[in-house]
């Protein structure tokens, strides 16, 4: 599951997932869907309006919109930055885990650097280490103009799926 896919380009699947319409408006690709049949994309990342653009363990790409997420101020809620975060980090440490394991966040921290209180807001996980038991990826989430707009850090424990 290493290479990077274009959501939109899979043939057509089974109507047998429940989830086939979330994980297509999410942009999951649909070789993975059976993966994600018994649970989706995940409620929240379907509230949230997360769609992925890239996925594989290593670079994982996708956008969130500012509108619908943001804090009382009018500006994107620093909560949501985490949720696209872990939600990257986490994709990318199960699809590392591969068959038979699962990943679970063990920690998670984040630096936010500015504002936003528009537009789409993009999250790029990259793999800083990608082990047996451990992985850990940093996220930077920009803006529509490229700006930074956080930094964050995942880590998740590999565990054998019971």
């Amino acid at each position: 599951m290493s290479e990077i896919f274009t959501p939109g380009q899979a043939g057509s699947e089974a109507d047998t997932n429940p989830y086939k319409r979330d994980l297509i408006e999410a942009g999951i690709p649909e070789e993975m869907h059976e993966w994600l049949s018994s649970h989706g994309p995940g409620r929240l990342v379907v509230k949230l309006g997360i769609r992925f653009l890239e996925m594989s363990p290593d670079r994982l790409v996708a956008t969130m919109p500012v509108e619908g997420n943001e804090q009382v101020a009018g500006i994107l809620h620093g909560g949501a930055h985490l949720v696209l975060a872990e939600t990257l980090g986490s994709f990318g440490a199960g699809m590392h885990a591969g068959p038979g394991r699962h990943a679970v966040g063990i920690e998670i921290g984040a630096t936010h650097h500015r504002s936003v209180s528009s537009g789409l807001v993009t999250g790029t996980a990259t793999a800083v280490h990608l082990g047996n038991t451990l992985t850990t990826h940093e996220v930077v989430m920009t803006d529509e103009q490229g700006r930074r707009l956080s930094t964050a850090r995942i880590t998740n424990m590999i565990r054998e799926t019971r």
